[in-house]
């Protein structure tokens, strides 16, 4: 087991707060009439490494199904309810009390959006200074009700906000734009909520595929790339679209202020119309395979090299509702009935299923019965986590014997597996609430048997 450090990895614990971990995100859109049900979506996504699930509306099922699962919701306020939180505090407020506040803490809700694309969409009736009022007073009423500091407020942008792309270093916004981007700059900086961006390289090659290269666009390492006038060299078209709305920024005067810029949504349809050779299974799997990997790797951007990426993929299913072209209703990584669309590697090995894949697939320990466990989430901070494990074996009064070199739940010899070992124990001792499975926010409670092997978690 890793060695003791316990006064000052508890000091850790206790008093300092938990850093940002970034795991991988999806957007979960309900646009068909064969979808499954929120419930089996949870269980589902439980069993892999999807820890942020964003939702484009406040859907009180999929709230309800998302309680206790570990997994973090980011859920909006649609565009034509903005006009109505924008009104005043009271209403947004409202909003909050009907929508959200019945949810938690069970559900782990970390951000609201407020609307979706709303700057560039085509409706006329939508007004730009509403969008910032609306953000405003639901900060407001988050700050009135002491939630403010778990939940943060902000709004996705299509790329189309920027006058240009290109050169990254040189972007800017659209003119008509200025003020109500400086405005949503500034609420940001303020109130530590991040930029969201929905960036899609598949569209900026499907319009120009004679020159863009597909492997830039697919987030491959083209080794010709793209090199800005100011020395930075984009291997891929993802670093250079964050890099253009990270300039942009800066030259709204934000150059010295932080303002942290999350992808809320990139995607590759695997099919598409007539002629859109882009849109196909093999491509899909590409890029979405690479996106993972990206939103994984703790990466930055030439820009930014240090300054880590959070990614939302786009999307979990395929949508038959949804309105445009066949490459809309196609973005999904599963079809309807829980079958991927193609092989992506969604597995994790110490989810709460044993990392199985898909509705129709047997689940070792099923969701079924009273039984309930708790475990460390996928993307922990090692330091936390052993802060955690120290507790348990020590104060905490946990009998770790199966954790030590021979015991049963020695191997593999991982910080990740013995303290969802002894997090469980814990849980288990202490009566199964779900605060007692908090653990600075590392646990999640899951209803699949995480044993394995000899290795035996225990249970009421």
């Amino acid at each position: 087991m890793a060695k003791t450090h316990l006064l000052p990895l508890l000091l850790l614990l206790l008093l300092k707060p938990l850093p940002n971990v970034y795991g991988v995100g999806i957007n979960y859109g309900t646009l068909g009439n064969n979808l499954p049900s929120p419930k089996k979506v949870a269980q589902l996504l439980q069993s892999t490494l999807i820890d942020k699930v964003k939702i484009y509306d406040s859907n009180p099922d999929i709230l309800q199904a998302f309680s206790n699962t570990g997994i973090d919701l980011i859920v909006a306020v649609e565009n034509s309810h903005v006009a109505n939180v924008s009104s005043d505090v009271s209403a947004a407020d409202e909003w909050l009390a009907s929508r959200v506040v019945p949810f938690i803490p069970a559900t782990s809700v970390v951000a609201i959006c407020i609307g979706n694309e709303y700057l560039t969409t085509d409706d006329d009736k939508l007004e730009p200074n509403a969008l910032v009022q609306a953000m405003q007073n639901m900060h407001s009423a988050l700050v009135s009700r002491g939630l403010d500091r778990k939940m943060k407020v902000t709004t996705p942008h299509s790329m189309a906000v920027l006058a240009s792309s290109f050169p990254p270093s040189a972007s800017t916004f659209a003119l008509n734009l200025m003020p109500t981007m400086t405005a949503i700059a500034g609420f940001l900086a303020d109130t530590g909520a991040p930029f969201m961006v929905n960036a899609y390289p598949y569209f900026a090659y499907r319009a120009n595929p004679s020159t863009v290269s597909l492997e830039y666009a697919l987030l491959g390492n083209d080794t010709h790339g793209v090199h800005d006038p100011k020395g930075y060299s984009y291997t891929n078209m993802l670093d250079a679209q964050i890099d253009a709305i990270r300039s942009a920024i800066n030259a709204l005067g934000f150059g010295n202020r932080r303002i942290e810029i999350t992808v809320s949504e990139s995607g590759w349809p695997s099919k598409g119309g007539s002629g859109d050779t882009a849109a196909t299974p093999q491509n899909a799997k590409t890029y979405n395979s690479r996106l993972i990997e990206r939103a994984q790797s703790y990466k930055g951007t030439p820009m930014k090299p240090k300054d880590k990426v959070e990614i939302f993929v786009f999307a979990l299913f395929n949508e038959n509702k949804k309105e445009g072209d066949a490459s809309e209703r196609n973005f999904g990584i599963f079809n309807g009935d829980g079958s991927k669309v193609y092989d992506v590697d969604l597995s994790c090995q110490f989810c709460s299923n044993g990392g199985t894949v898909g509705f129709s697939e047997k689940v070792s320990g099923g969701y079924r019965g009273p039984s309930v466990w708790c475990v460390a989430k996928p993307h922990a901070d090692e330091k936390v986590l052993q802060a955690v494990l120290d507790f348990c074996c020590g104060p905490g009064g946990v009998d770790c014997r199966e954790v030590y070199e021979s015991g049963d739940c020695f191997q593999p010899d991982k910080l990740i597996a013995h303290a969802s070992y002894a997090m469980n124990a814990y849980y288990q001792m202490h009566g199964r609430n779900y605060w007692n499975c908090d653990f600075k926010g590392t646990g999640l409670v899951t209803f699949g048997d995480p044993s394995y092997g000899r290795c035996r978690y225990p249970q009421q």
